[in-house]
């Protein structure tokens, strides 16, 4: 298998390659010379599979020769080792739970995928080249990226983490998670946006003077390698309802569009679903896109749900990638609404109400965009079967979730202790020439 830019101005290449540098040197995007569809024996034999066999079919379609069968099989069994369960809400409606790894999120499932894939190249290389140069990952965060990379590349052999986050513009929780293990993982705490790390991070990967110096790769969802696990939970969420019999519909809450571009990676695999929503906050960039077929990129806005605070999302190039640049195409498969934090909170709060579920303003936004496009189309109704991404555990936002509820939301022991920890950050204005000399101070 072989990868190509989005840019179309690099040379192909393979997939170690891909995984390493994260971005390639033409500032495209990676993407899958050829996304061949599972085999219908995958389909009618889906529901005995468990997400472990099912996780390493798609991988193994994905991947192709790329990666020994034996080690892609024992790479996937080891990173996705907990469970992404459908919990019926109401009647037609079900919440897709991707908070069950060990950072409380859904990018738990991309990261570990990623470090332990990383660690296996690292490794064999290491074993048969003595000079082999510790890795580098470079990451971005606009909040629950840097927990899930902090802990899935924790004390893994060979490979330091560098994790920039914007300054006083994610939850204390998220904070906590990216600043309090140490070991191989260092934050930096950007005086700016999210967009600020994100633009610093894409500059220190086309600085070939420093990529001279320094080995290093990306763990936002710029690497492909984040993209590829995400598929399997909409593979594992149809199983849970295929018996049902109805048309299945996703909505996710949406930010960079890594997760649903995965979503629509997964639909051109084969997946049964009948339609995709994009749920966004205020940076509804990407709503007025496919509403006007013009893409204006625009400084993010701080909201409620802070990890889909993102002006100028970079998954857009890979979505637009995949359907040829044809607007019309897009729409087709894809929907997309926006909110405000005044409609978040209302959410929250409505959800409780009436189905005692507990939700984070994320999953509430994906909550609003289902319930918009049902509201849309009220004939599809009854033949939907709906499921909305529940991105992060409410714990992780308790102080927006518990104001608005006047409850208490439990903390899971571990990270209980994880708030305890003192916080270690590097405070560095949003300028790539300081972030530069950290890095090579860290030589």
């Amino acid at each position: 298998m072989s990868f190509y830019s989005t840019r179309r101005e690099s040379p192909d290449t393979d997939w170690q390659t891909v995984l390493m540098q994260g971005l390639p040197p033409d500032n495209g995007l990676y993407m899958p010379t050829s996304i061949k569809p599972l085999p219908p024996e995958f389909w009618s034999q889906l529901p005995q599979y468990s997400f472990t066999e099912l996780a390493y079919e798609i991988a193994h379609c994905l991947l192709q020769d790329a990666v020994p069968p034996k080690d892609l099989h024992r790479i996937v069994a080891d990173a996705i080792n907990f469970d992404a369960p459908v919990y019926d809400v109401c009647p037609g409606i079900a919440c897709l739970e991707l908070f069950h790894g060990p950072s409380l999120a859904f990018k738990d499932f991309g990261a570990r995928f990623m470090a332990r894939m990383m660690s296996y190249f690292v490794t064999r290389d290491a074993d048969t080249n003595a000079s082999q140069r510790q890795l580098h990952i470079l990451v971005a965060t606009s909040g629950d990226t840097g927990g899930a990379v902090a802990q899935g590349f924790l004390n893994a052999p060979g490979i330091q983490v560098v994790i920039l986050y914007p300054s006083q513009k994610i939850s204390r929780i998220q904070e906590q998670q990216l600043t309090a293990l140490g070991n191989n993982v260092t934050a930096l705490e950007i005086e700016g946006t999210f967009d600020d790390c994100q633009a610093m991070v894409k500059q220190a990967f086309l600085d070939a003077d420093l990529r001279r110096q320094i080995a290093l790769s990306s763990a936002n969802s710029i690497n492909l390698a984040r993209l590829i696990p995400q598929t399997f939970y909409y593979v594992r969420a149809y199983q849970q309802v295929m018996q049902r019999g109805k048309k299945v519909v996703f909505c996710v809450p949406s930010g960079n569009f890594g997760n649903l571009c995965a979503g629509l990676i997964a639909l051109k695999m084969g997946l049964p679903a009948a339609h995709f929503i994009a749920a966004n906050n205020a940076n509804n960039t990407f709503t007025q896109y496919l509403q006007t077929a013009l893409f204006e990129a625009r400084p993010s806005v701080q909201t409620l749900s802070n990890a889909m605070d993102v002006g100028n999302p970079s998954n857009l190039q890979r979505i637009q990638d995949l359907y040829n640049n044809d607007i019309n195409a897009l729409r087709h498969d894809l929907s997309a609404y926006s909110f405000d934090d005044a409609q978040t909170l209302q959410a929250i709060q409505h959800v409780w109400r009436e189905y005692q579920y507990l939700i984070c303003p994320h999953t509430a936004v994906a909550w609003l965009g289902l319930q918009a496009y049902l509201t849309q189309y009220p004939e599809e109704r009854e033949q939907t079967q709906g499921i909305f991404l529940a991105t992060a555990h409410p714990v992780k936002f308790y102080d927006i979730v518990e104001p608005a509820l006047q409850i208490s939301v439990p903390i899971p022991d571990s990270l209980a202790t994880l708030l305890q920890c003192p916080k270690v950050a590097h405070l560095l204005p949003p300028d790539y020439a300081a972030l530069r000399r950290f890095l090579l101070s860290q030589q």
